[in-house]
């Protein structure tokens, strides 16, 4: 997993850490050398300060946290260690960086005021990709995109939220995962030494298709750090009963394929091979039947994306890159969602690379081998 030299200026902090004794001592080592990073995010996190942290005092917080709590912990006891270590390490309180990694399986339930309902949820953080397996290209490509609530609203914040974690398993097994301050690695993007990757997109479902207490979806995510095969991360993807449903997109450089894989509760999963065809994916549900809440912005792009060239890697960072709709673009610049990176992976050449900026206009500011 060797860093190649890119040619733009970089952002964001690379730590390596492993191999450790256990997820604890791995939590706590990334805690510690974050610490400011989490603490900075904390403090200036609106989601966490306004709505999670007040919906925890109350009875009906307490029962979903400890519901979470419990099966999480039972299901992953290694990454809740890891966590319980992230938050030592970082001196900050284990209820922030629970409500941190949980943010999505709790604010669905939290009661909405007039201002919430009359204005663009600020749960929305949207992603796009653009895939494609063919006899002369295959390529994963990722906008990796945030809410302003999350990141904050200076460079400096947008910098420091956020790095990246070479993590060595004590059975030799590295990944290197882009990660946001105080979370598990990856609830965005990573891949191991295997030469398997994942990148992510949230999907909306209804409120009737979301059940308290389920799997967290970071620790989904976090466990597919760790799976060696594509029948492998299907199986620890399958094997969770989430709360709220997630868009895998499961690469596999070693046997050249792509999967596209929607999930929903009660176990409910749908698997797309994709194929030459390009397969733009957004923030809704494409394949698998899920009742679910129409999202302008995710549509906007579908539509933009399908009208854009796709025949080529520079196509594929072009589409990434377009501005053309000027309220919902692919490429985000605020004032409430930003597009923090973009990634591409080439199968065929093995690699990963990260640009900063837009990627129409701008070289990768990392390029990692995956081998």
């Amino acid at each position: 997993m060797e860093e190649k030299p890119g040619n733009d200026a970089k952002q964001l902090e690379i730590f390596e850490v492993g191999p450790c004794a256990d997820g604890y001592s791995m939590g706590f080592l990334i805690g510690h050398r974050f610490s400011g990073q989490i603490r900075s995010r904390l403090a200036t996190d609106l989601i966490l300060q306004n709505r999670l942290l007040p919906f925890a005092q109350t009875p009906q917080g307490h029962k979903l946290i400890k519901a979470l709590s419990e099966n999480n912990q039972k299901k992953f006891p290694n990454y809740w260690n890891e966590l319980l270590g992230t938050a030592q390490g970082s001196g900050v309180p284990f209820l922030d960086i629970l409500l941190l990694n949980f943010r999505k399986e709790i604010l669905p339930f939290i009661p909405k005021s007039e201002a919430d309902l009359s204005s663009r949820d600020d749960n929305n953080d949207d992603c796009s990709d653009i895939l494609v397996v063919s006899d002369y290209m295959a390529i994963a490509a990722h906008n990796e995109d945030a809410n302003v609530a999350l990141i904050g609203h200076t460079l400096e914040m947008k910098c420091r939220c956020r790095y990246l974690i070479k993590g060595i398993l004590p059975n030799g097994l590295c990944f290197t995962a882009y990660t946001y301050a105080g979370e598990l690695p990856s609830c965005a993007f990573a891949f191991n030494s295997l030469g398997l990757a994942f990148t992510l997109n949230s999907v909306p479902p209804s409120q009737s298709e979301i059940v308290a207490g389920g799997i967290g979806r970071n620790f989904i995510s976090r466990d597919l750090l760790e799976a060696e095969s594509m029948d492998d991360a299907l199986t620890r993807i399958r094997s969770s009963e989430v709360s709220v449903g997630h868009s895998y997109n499961l690469i596999d450089t070693g046997t050249r394929r792509i999967l596209n894989v929607e999930t929903a509760s009660r176990t409910r999963v749908s698997v797309l091979e994709v194929g030459e065809t390009p397969f733009f994916h957004a923030n809704m549900y494409l394949h698998l039947q899920v009742h679910q809440v129409q999202d302008e912005n995710s549509l906007t792009r579908q539509k933009s994306a399908a009208l854009l060239p796709k025949s080529s890697k520079i196509d594929f960072l072009s589409l990434l890159g377009d501005t053309s709709d000027k309220t919902y673009p692919i490429y985000m610049t605020g004032p409430v969602l930003y597009t923090l990176c973009t990634v591409l992976i080439d199968l065929d050449d093995n690699t990963l690379s990260i640009t900063e900026g837009n990627p129409k206009q701008r070289e990768p500011s990392y390029v990692f081998s995956m081998s």
